[in-house]
């Protein structure tokens, strides 16, 4: 080791760098010994560090052939800045040298005192590239000085991600899932102090808890925040998504569905039947309404969120929303990191990953049929549903002491009642992409092919999604309603009938009972809707139907009694016995609503699946 006791970091272009061919800019070198591996050439470029082990082994003899090639496959690497989370300088101690071989040729393990430093960066799961896992590098010098310029100089270049989070507000939903929310970021809260991130840390106590304190935090402090994590569910996330935007997001209403007195005056004169659709002209409301609504209450325009004076709007450069999944299904943290994993996701939340996701918005004009109309607001980051998804939520909420298995048994018990809900569909054209019932009756339906699903081509969603980053004169502007602009031209079609589910997805919503999700080809951030109407239809069809949501590579929309619209913005309307919203996990009752999506509304620390 006598060659790197008194070793000078040397400030060229290493010829022998992986780096210095490849990239501009200043190349430095040193010799360092890594930890269970051995001597190595430790370069620094613009880009990320590099190493590769030195010519000769430290006791003079030289490489035998076979030796040197497994010596190169599982030690030579490179790293980019961009998946170093941390560097981290730890003082005087062991260093081990790796014992390689066997017999005559082996080469046992040597241990040397050194000053070290740790680099911990991220490597790639091989069997699941989504999957993120730490790794730890340990290097050793004899010159203190030497260590802490490196440590110095990788600090440096991490510091210049001006997209790493700093400071962020960590909320613990200590009952999500199977109430493991605690232990969940007790698992990955050492991540975010070895890579020096401060966390302020509130476990909740009630339902609602996170976002009353979202709601009554002032501009000025929330902004002293890079971003806000959710540790939970879906419905955890929402709420602290509504916590926010419910009280700072301005933004006029998506129109309202028709006057129920116009609908049936049209009606008398000619009422389409169930499946028939007809262009309706876009309503107009009053777009200076404030939106800015909890529960069905309007907050006072006097509160200290808005005397302060100090905006923070959306969309939003610096603030993002997290989540570490610890729920039930964990939809929001499958679809944007593409795995359902607490140190993957709190990974990317470390090294300031960011992706743009749309959130729908979904004003209730009126609760129940009779009562007066009083606007309510929620915001939804994957889903929205009633009929069949309404009802099932409902009944879970008798059977919470079952934990997460209370969504399986009330949804066997609703799916053998087998309801379907009255209602009339409004929606902003754009593209259709199922197929209609309305020319078929039942028996036509029954002698058909079934409804085998085909498999279409589909285009998922990806990190660096072409789709999600595509400008289009189809689609609003980012952070902007899916109603403005160049789509206050479209036409509206409505489509009216029984129905045992009306839902609305804003990504694919895939989770491990739905491998691809509702909508395997929904966008992150593409601006769009997926309303999916399944009507009334025989009940082997409908259990068929879930059926092909269950499967890989199944096609739960290919079938004749579904209607499945790609758009932007849809009004509902309960004509009989009336049912209950599903808006991300939390019950919202609606006799009449509307929805609109804002393309890429918040920032998420994710980039997308990988795979």
């Amino acid at each position: 080791m006598d060659r790197i006791e008194n070793g000078a970091m040397r400030d060229h272009a290493a010829p022998n760098s992986p780096f210095s061919d490849r990239h501009k800019g200043s190349v430095f070198s040193c010799n360092f010994v890594l930890d269970r591996v051995g001597e190595v050439v430790l370069t620094h470029n613009s880009h990320g560090l590099s190493w590769r082990l030195v010519d000769s082994f430290p006791n003079g003899e030289e490489r035998v052939h076979c030796l040197g090639l497994k010596l190169v496959a599982n030690s030579d690497a490179e790293v980019n800045f961009s998946d170093i989370s941390a560097v981290n300088f730890i003082g005087w101690g062991l260093i081990h040298e790796s014992s390689i071989g066997s017999g005559d040729r082996s080469l046992l393990a040597h241990s040397y005192e050194m000053y070290r430093f740790t680099v911990h960066a991220v490597g790639k799961s091989k069997s699941q590239s989504s999957l993120w896992i730490p790794s730890v590098y340990t290097f050793g010098h004899k010159d203190l000085e030497t260590c802490k310029t490196w440590v110095n100089r990788i600090n440096s270049a991490l510091s210049e991600g001006a997209e790493r989070p700093k400071n962020l507000l960590v909320f613990v939903h200590p009952k999500s899932g199977k109430g493991h929310g605690c232990k969940v970021w007790e698992s990955v809260a050492p991540l975010f102090t070895q890579s020096k991130v401060n966390t302020k840390v509130i476990v909740t106590e009630r339902a609602g808890h996170a976002r009353d304190t979202l709601t009554s935090i002032t501009n000025r402090d929330l902004a002293s925040y890079d971003g806000v994590i959710a540790v939970g569910g879906d419905g955890f996330f929402s709420e602290i998504l509504n916590g926010i935007l419910l009280s700072r997001h301005k933004a006029p209403y998506p129109p309202a569905p028709e006057n129920p007195m116009h609908s049936v005056e049209r009606d008398k004169n000619a009422s389409p039947k169930d499946g028939e659709r007809s262009n309706l002209e876009s309503q107009n409301h009053n777009e200076d309404e404030s939106p800015l609504l909890t529960g069905s209450e309007n907050i006072d325009p006097k509160s200290p969120i808005s005397e302060e004076g100090l905006e923070f709007s959306f969309p939003n450069e610096k603030f993002r929303f997290g989540i570490i999944p610890a729920g039930s299904t964990d939809a929001i943290a499958i679809c944007t990191t593409g795995a359902r994993d607490p140190v993957t996701s709190a990974l990317h939340i470390i090294l300031g990953k960011k992706v743009q996701l749309d959130i729908a918005q979904l004003v209730r004009w009126r609760k129940k049929r009779g009562s007066k109309e009083e606007s309510s607001v929620r915001y939804a980051a994957s889903f929205a549903g009633y009929g069949f998804y309404g009802d099932v939520i409902t009944e879970s909420e008798k059977y919470r002491w079952m934990g997460p298995k209370r969504y399986d048994y009330a949804g066997t018990k609703v799916f053998l009642k087998h309801k379907s809900y009255e209602a009339e569909v409004n929606y902003l054209e754009s593209e259709s992409m199922g197929q209609s019932s309305s020319g078929l009756d039942i028996d036509e339906q029954i002698t058909s092919r079934w409804c085998l699903p085909r498999k279409p081509d589909r285009v998922s969603c990806r990190a660096n999604c072409e789709v999600c980053s595509a400008k289009s004169d189809r689609t609003a502007a980012v952070g902007t309603p899916s109603t403005a602009g160049n789509l206050q031209g479209r036409k509206w079609s409505r489509t009216k009938g029984r129905f045992l589910s009306v839902g609305a997805a804003v990504i694919s919503c895939r989770n491990e009972k739905a491998p691809d999700g509702l909508v395997a080809d929904a966008h992150l951030s593409d601006g769009y809707l997926h309303l999916i109407l399944v009507k009334d239809c025989p009940h082997p069809f409908y259990l068929w139907h879930l059926i092909q949501l269950a499967r890989r590579g199944g096609d739960p929309l290919d079938f004749n009694f579904v209607e499945h619209h790609k758009t932007p913005a849809f009004t509902f309307m309960s004509i009989g016995e009336e049912g209950v919203w599903n808006v991300d996990g939390e019950l919202f009752r609606a006799h009449r609503l509307s929805a609109q999506v804002f393309r890429g509304l918040v920032s998420v620390f994710a980039t997308g699946p990988q795979e």
